[in-house]
């Protein structure tokens, strides 16, 4: 109790006192909770750490690479046409390293950072996905958080899918007005929330924005993106579609999703990645040229960062220059994809709703039980997958997530569906149980 003496405290000085020690008794050292709570994915580190989570692949990025020093078949990369290590590639990136360096441009674009080349890509890539103009971003997902910043105000309204992607949620918490969710790919629950947002936006003079994606990166399913773009002849809305999975993989140029369902032009903001179908750092949004211009001098992650180095830049011109040349990147991507997917349905395996080169495969076990899997996948077939538990699937589950690529051969796919066909033997037979240890993991 803070005790009081008139004579050495008046009533301020004792109000402000006792405020002080209330004050200090609440408080916590951001240390020390940091030390009590890791995390959900932080409270494993220390058994998890450089297998299940951090681990490291080394060698030429490829079909097959080396992990704990030992050759692995690699089902875990985004590189969907092969491109990390196309010797057209290789070389440009070296010549430009060589030309330039990785410090040029020196600054933001918008002060010191601007170049011919930055705006060739630009051009390229509106010219690519029939937009009127493109911005370039530095990292995909610190663009897709600032672009949403910047699209909306207090006054507007978001409507998102509820397996939207990291970025777009974390977008979301910068928005300060009112936002709706649908759960996943359901028009029906999507008109109801358009429905809500639209009688709020009459009441704040504010706009819709709904977002979505066009390959959704866990399941491997397309966004309903033509049915939402249908919805505009009944709901006044503008539409944002990440597409991360699906530039370079999908449509008939691989100009993404929105072109493989025949709805591009009903995409008012399309957002593409460089990190998957490129194997690259960066990104891009495409749009009218009105909404890109404002978005040039408003979006605080370009403006407040330094421009893409030059190496980078010219790796991505080379890069959309096979995108858009070399079909048969793509065909062979979904000769691999098709062979992978047949055959683990034909195998008996739950691949859920995918259709993109995504193929998650679904068990039933615990999350012990899954890492023991993983470990005998790892050590005794060479192979080299992600997993997914609990929470982002249902207790229970066990998602292992491959990626295919253009790289892969016939036979990769052969010899994963025959292993896939060993451990699901094993899992059932009940030898992945906690208390039975595939192999050490030391």
């Amino acid at each position: 109790m803070c005790g009081y003496s008139a004579e050495n405290f008046d009533a301020k000085n004792n109000r402000n006192n006792c405020s002080h020690q209330k004050q200090k008794a609440e408080m916590t050292d951001i240390f020390e909770k940091i030390r009590k709570n890791r995390g959900p994915l932080g409270m494993h580190a220390k058994d998890a750490h450089g297998y299940f989570t951090f681990p490291k692949l080394e060698g030429e990025i490829s079909n097959k690479m080396f992990f704990r020093g030992k050759e692995k078949l690699v089902w875990s990369l985004n590189n969907y046409l092969g491109l990390a290590n196309h010797p057209e590639v290789r070389k440009a990136d070296a010549d430009a390293a060589a030309q330039f360096g990785l410090a040029l441009p020196m600054g933001a674009r918008m002060m010191s950072g601007n170049s011919n080349q930055h705006e060739q890509l630009e051009a390229e890539l509106s010219s690519f996905m029939g937009k009127q103009d493109t911005i370039l971003l530095n990292y995909g997902y610190q663009g897709m958080v600032s672009s949403i910043d910047c699209l909306v105000d207090r006054h507007d309204v978001i409507v998102y899918d509820s397996e939207a992607h990291a970025c777009i949620i974390d977008g979301l918490r910068l928005h300060m007005g009112k936002r709706f969710v649908y759960p996943h790919n359901d028009i029906d629950n999507l008109v109801k929330q358009l429905e809500r947002a639209t009688r709020l936006a009459d009441q704040t003079n504010g706009g819709i924005l709904v977002i979505t994606e066009g390959v959704f990166g866990m399941s491997g399913d397309q966004g309903k993106l033509k049915e939402i773009v249908e919805l505009k002849k009944r709901f006044n809305f503008r539409l944002y579609v990440d597409d991360a999975h699906g530039f370079g993989t999908m449509g008939k140029t691989g100009a993404g999703t929105a072109e493989h369902q025949g709805c591009q032009d009903g995409v008012d903001i399309y957002f593409g990645t460089f990190a998957k179908s490129m194997a690259l750092i960066g990104g891009f949004i495409s749009s009218e040229e009105q909404v890109i211009e404002y978005m040039r001098y408003n979006m605080r992650s370009q403006i407040f960062a330094k421009a893409l180095p030059m190496p980078l830049v010219i790796g991505a011109l080379k890069r959309l220059e096979l995108l858009r040349t070399r079909p048969e990147l793509k065909d062979n991507l979904w000769k691999i994809t098709r062979a992978l997917q047949d055959g683990l349905k034909k195998a008996g395996f739950e691949i859920g709703k995918t259709d993109s080169p995504v193929t998650p495969v679904y068990l039933n076990g615990t999350i012990p039980e899954a890492t023991n899997l993983i470990v005998d996948l790892r050590e005794n077939y060479d192979i080299f997958c992600s997993m997914v538990v609990y929470p982002v699937v249902p207790k229970g589950v066990i998602m292992l997530r491959l990626i295919p690529t253009a790289v892969h051969t016939i036979e990769d796919v052969e010899y994963t569906i025959k292993a896939f066909k060993d451990i699901q033997v094993n899992l059932k037979a009940g030898k992945y149980n906690a208390d039975k240890i595939v192999t050490s993991l030391s």
